[in-house]
């Protein structure tokens, strides 16, 4: 699921290269979605990228290629040094039925799957319940807790894949250097390693291949914290 905006760039980029084989520049950009400044193309742009919608051309001047487009999607183009990080892993059965032997030990808490993270995911859809999973107590600790389906590869470095399901302790602060759910600019959700440099805040993702974002204090808001991961093995 993407933003109305992010919807909009993807798909204003694919018409204009359809029909001139080049990628608009960044004003164009900015002018047809009617945005005030580049640096809220550049973010579009990044979330993009990061969800696998579109590619950088290296060495090669306003070069994007679009790799795939969403599924309700039309050809109309819009009106206008690391702390390394190790997580606990519940690999194989963690997330099938729970045993009767564990269920009668009362050592799993039921927790809700709220939807998929990824780069720019807009917040609606990661709020509302679409199952509950079983974790071990051990995992988890005092206070509330949710899951998060990742999707995408800007966490890789960090042990958190594609198809990972990721334990969240919903907090409202964390640490420099802690892995967070930080809601940006009230809109989209995304999963990274939070920075605090003075005043302002970098959102940092576990893969070189991708920037780090940098946004003022009142831009991020922190909606939770990485505790630990699921991984299921076809």
């Amino acid at each position: 699921m993407l933003t109305k905006k992010q919807h909009e760039l993807l798909m204003f980029i694919h018409e204009r290269i359809r029909e001139t084989g080049v990628s608009p520049s960044f004003d164009e950009m900015k002018e047809a979605l009617d945005l005030a400044s580049k640096s809220g193309i550049h973010r579009l742009i990044t979330a993009l990228e990061e969800r696998g919608f579109i590619r950088r051309l290296a060495h090669r001047a306003r070069a994007l290629e679009v790799v795939k487009l969403p599924e309700q999607a039309t050809t109309a183009a819009p009106a206008k040094g690391r702390a390394p990080f190790k997580p606990d892993v519940i690999q194989g059965g963690g997330l099938g039925p729970r045993p009767a032997a564990a269920e009668a030990a009362n050592d799993v808490r039921d927790l809700p799957l709220l939807g998929k993270i990824a780069a720019g995911t807009p917040i609606a859809a990661i709020q509302h319940e679409r199952e509950r999973l079983p974790v071990p107590e051990s995992m988890l600790g005092a206070g509330e807790h949710y899951l998060l389906e990742i999707e995408g590869d800007s966490m890789i470095e960090a042990g958190i894949l594609d198809g990972d399901t990721v334990i969240i302790k919903r907090v409202e602060n964390a640490s420099s250097g802690e892995i967070v759910v930080a809601l940006v600019e009230g809109e989209e959700a995304t999963l990274k390693r939070l920075r605090k440099k003075g005043q302002s805040i970098a959102l940092e993702p576990a893969n070189s291949a991708y920037e780090t974002r940098i946004f003022g204090p009142d831009q991020v808001e922190v909606q939770g914290k990485l505790v630990g991961l699921l991984r299921r093995y076809h």
